[in-house]
């Protein structure tokens, strides 16, 4: 996708160095910032310098390539990958792909584990664009239905970032978005602030507005009243972990707009990779929800009037806060799940239609 018109992904490997796109930054500086150690991965997805399920599994991915640089050993190598698992713990992605890296690199001989881990990695990244691609390949279909129904624009809400920059490219649920932007198709995408960290606000339009597609942001419980006055025609979001039971964790608020959808009829659709479904666990409740650092929702952060980004204080000093970064959405409020795979019915049977 573009920034500023140059093609970008949001993580690269050059120079035995892993290259980002430092979100924290985003929308008020464009940096790009080098990983040169395990430890420099670990606290980039801690601090959320990358963001996003698949994103957090491939920086986790390319977090071994560097650990092997540092030190080829396969304690080391194991010691790295537990920190990185622990690093967030609600986005099954991060797992995934630590577990499929090493399967790959233990035992190997230390002649050639680099190469190995180098490719895996890689691997995994291309991979991920792929999928992200059809996803949006297999979304387009309906908001094309849609379309058809309506002449005029399709309003979609989304909330959090599910974008390219919650990916490698294309994103999840926007990119059934650019897809149809791509094809002519009048689109309008209401994008939820998503406090605390604004991610909708800093991200989604950031990268909407690079890519010339009308968005608005609003604020995280904007969505109900839109959806009664018949404002929206499909909400989309992404997926930090989804059960086999169609059950979705994904970022908090989530949950607020599924049942503000169906009360609405609105369709409400997620949008992930197979990489983000837990094929294990059988509850939602069992899914580890990250409880984060409170003072982002006591402290907000922007630029003032002389172009310097401030964080100012915003709640009472006596005050306590809770900051869960997560909820979940039962299954009977999704409408349908896109995957690369197609779209199917949020279940076990309807999962099982698509992956043997």
């Amino acid at each position: 996708m573009h920034i500023n018109g140059k093609e970008f992904r949001t993580i690269w490997f050059e120079k035995d160095i892993v290259r980002i796109i430092d979100q924290t930054k985003l929308p008020h500086q464009f940096i790009i910032k080098d990983l040169k150690t395990v430890k420099d991965s670990v606290e980039a997805i801690k601090n959320m310098e990358v963001r996003g399920a698949p994103l957090i599994g491939a920086t986790a991915a390319y977090g071994l390539v560097l650990a092997i640089i540092e030190k080829n050993d396969q304690s080391f190598l194991k010691r790295a990958s537990q920190d990185l698992i622990n690093s967030r713990p609600t986005a099954i992605n991060l797992k995934w792909a630590v577990d499929r890296m090493m399967k790959k690199l233990l035992g190997v001989n230390s002649e050639e584990v680099l190469k190995i881990a180098i490719h895996e990695a890689k691997t995994i990244c291309d991979e991920d664009i792929d999928f992200c691609k059809r996803i949006g390949l297999n979304g387009l279909k309906i908001i094309e239905e849609i379309a058809k129904k309506k002449k005029k624009t399709i309003n979609i809400l989304t909330h959090c970032n599910a974008g390219w920059l919650a990916t490698i490219d294309w994103g999840t649920a926007t990119s059934p978005i650019y897809h149809a932007h791509k094809k002519g198709i009048k689109v309008h995408v209401w994008v939820d602030e998503t406090r605390p960290r604004n991610q909708g606000a800093n991200l989604t339009s950031y990268e909407l507005n690079e890519e010339g597609i009308p968005n608005t942001i609003i604020t995280d419980n904007t969505g109900g009243i839109l959806m009664q006055r018949g404002e929206v025609d499909l909400c989309i979001t992404g997926t930090d972990r989804t059960l086999s039971t169609g059950d979705v964790a994904n970022k908090i608020g989530t949950y607020l707009k599924a049942l503000a959808a169906h009360d609405n009829k609105v369709p409400f659709y997620v949008a992930l990779p197979s990489s983000t479904i837990d094929w294990n666990l059988k509850n939602f409740r069992d899914i580890p929800i990250e409880e984060r650092d409170s003072e982002e929702l006591s402290y907000i952060e922007g630029l003032d009037k002389n172009n310097e980004i401030k964080k100012v204080l915003i709640y009472p000093k006596k005050s306590k806060a809770m900051n869960l970064a997560f909820d979940i959405t039962p299954a009977k409020y999704v409408t349908g799940l896109i995957t690369e795979k197609g779209v199917c019915e949020a279940s076990r049977e309807g999962l099982k239609s698509l992956f043997k």
